[in-house]
């Protein structure tokens, strides 16, 4: 994997808001950008135009939460069939069964932090943290300490130090407080793609960043039902396009920042297109 360049741009994290203005709405404007934001406007404006979204929205969504959690979760190792997702009671014992838990309660907790993410971004994600670790120990619900490593196996990259990780978090925090003019889909990539290259805690960083971006899209108005999984889409992606689009996002070059941020736009698509079939499987069965 490539790992941050000394050529390369700083994240936009690393910019203060005071020099560089809006840096996300700058992001915005990057080549392919807004093709992609275009792309996803009318994909989930499919799943919402969609006659069965006027009736049975309550389902489309928990379908949508189960099959997000269903996707996020394979990327984190538990890679489960949807029904054997169904049919579990139990996601307490043995590794895979207790990550697929957490994705669960995480995509569950998502949407009753929607009021405070604007206000307090780190509250939001150490809120998601100790949810996810399911513990009240010292180490859940706050940044990595020096000398702690992040348990988070199947991403490689360098793993930043605790003062990189807390001005990081810090500059990521002030752009979500002050606003950006740019797209749902940059800030919510932007967020992503930040909390997976910091991995700030130690454990469970890429279900929580995947939540974050949930949180993002359905916070936007872009996706107020919560319909269009993006983690359903990263899944369908596969693995390897996931970590191939981050390394792209950590070398922070305009043509890597597109490529990221193009990547979670078909993700979303792609979730989207999974809530559309589940419209239309309900939709057959009603005739």
């Amino acid at each position: 994997m490539s790992t941050t360049g000394a050529t390369a741009d700083p994240p936009p994290s690393s910019r203060t808001s005071s020099n560089r203005g809006d840096p996300l709405a700058a992001l915005g404007s990057l080549p392919g950008v807004a093709d992609s934001v275009e792309s996803v406007r009318k994909a989930v404006d499919r799943v919402y135009g969609h006659r069965i979204m006027r009736r049975r929205s309550n389902a489309i969504t928990s379908e949508a939460a189960l099959r997000g959690a269903r996707g996020s979760a394979a990327l984190s190792g538990a890679d489960w069939a949807l029904e054997e997702v169904r049919r579990r009671t139990d996601f307490s014992t043995g590794a895979e069964a207790q990550v697929m838990g957490a994705a669960l309660r995480l995509t569950a907790e998502a949407g009753q932090l929607l009021s405070i993410w604007r206000q307090s971004p780190l509250r939001v994600l150490a809120r998601l943290h100790m949810v996810a670790a399911a513990s009240d120990g010292d180490e859940v619900g706050r940044p990595r300490r020096a000398g702690e490593l992040a348990d988070e196996p199947l991403i490689e990259l360098p793993l930043p130090d605790a003062p990189e990780v807390s001005g990081r978090l810090d500059g990521l925090a002030e752009l979500i407080i002050t606003g950006s003019s740019a797209p749902a889909l940059v800030t919510a990539a932007v967020v992503h793609g930040e909390l997976l290259a910091l991995r700030p805690f130690t454990s469970h960083n890429g279900l929580v960043a995947r939540t974050a971006e949930r949180i993002v899209l359905i916070g936007s108005g872009l996706d107020p039902k919560s319909v269009c999984p993006a983690e359903v889409g990263h899944a369908d992606l596969g693995r390897a396009s996931y970590l191939a689009a981050l390394d792209g996002y950590v070398s922070g070059t305009p043509a890597g920042m597109a490529a990221w941020i193009a990547h979670c736009g078909r993700a979303v698509e792609l979730g989207a297109r999974e809530s559309t079939a589940v419209c239309e499987a309900l939709q057959r069965g009603a005739a």
